[in-house]
């Protein structure tokens, strides 16, 4: 079973996934958040993986990976830390972050782990189609991991097709050609979505980067299938204390 594959099947509408940086703010925080947010009915979670060069994040997210690694987490620890996160909670998880890094841990080793553990997919925005073709599907079918890819507006219909035959879990549609964090321009997103609505794709898609606030999440929601909001709550966790009352009024604030 994909939690994620499931989670679709009785909910296609309205999805929110929220991410947050692991290690961050503190190197114990990631298993708290993980609950606090199931605590808020959240659909899904997207966990970063720090790397050192974040080149798809923006400013916030730069600096909770900056953060993060100085406090000590790596891909070992992190994986530590989840390894009893399914006696906790069963909401879709997901991994998200560098090629880099999982090329050096070995990525079957990388891959069984993650599975073990109970880990759903894996966004790995600079990793190739090629590669991902050529090294990685068979793994990543064999360990039922959702392979999720990112498509922006300059995205060609041609490769946009490819990515959704190769991908099984949901079409990450970047909500613009820039960073995370960055401040969501809805009147530039209407010939976007009506690329992508004409295309007819296999796959999910929810919208990601800038989605900060109530009107953008309800934006995201009447065009895709969901919203994905990182680096408003990475900011949230830099300001406010870790608590399951705080955690759900940030989410509250955000659903319709």
């Amino acid at each position: 079973m994909n939690r994620i594959t499931e989670l679709f099947k009785h909910k296609e509408k309205n999805i929110l996934s929220i991410y947050f940086t692991a290690g961050y703010p503190n190197l114990e925080s990631t298993t708290t958040i993980i609950e606090y947010l199931d605590e808020a009915k959240v659909d899904m979670i997207e966990i970063g993986m720090p790397f050192s060069d974040p080149l798809a994040d923006g400013p916030t997210i730069q600096d909770a990976n900056t953060i993060a690694l100085n406090n000590g987490m790596s891909l070992k620890i992190l994986l530590e830390q989840l390894k009893d996160i399914r006696s906790k909670t069963q909401i879709p998880i997901l991994l998200m972050g560098y090629l880099n890094p999982i090329i050096q841990y070995g990525e079957p080793k990388f891959l069984q782990e993650i599975h073990k553990i109970g880990i759903d997919g894996l966004i790995i925005p600079d990793m190739p189609l090629p590669y991902f073709k050529t090294h990685l599907q068979k793994l990543y079918y064999h360990f039922n991991i959702a392979h999720v890819m990112l498509v922006t507006p300059t995205t060609s219909e041609k490769r946009i097709k490819e990515i959704d035959e190769n991908t099984n879990g949901f079409v990450y549609l970047v909500s613009s050609n820039s960073i995370t964090g960055n401040q969501l321009q809805i009147n530039h997103l209407k010939t976007y979505f009506e690329k992508i609505q004409q295309l007819q794709l296999n796959n999910k898609t929810i919208l990601g980067f800038g989605i900060h606030n109530k009107e953008t999440v309800k934006h995201a929601f009447e065009h895709c299938n969901g919203a994905i909001v990182g680096s408003a709550f990475v900011k949230f966790l830099s300001n406010n204390k870790i608590t399951s009352n705080n955690i759900k009024e940030f989410i509250n604030n955000l659903r319709l």
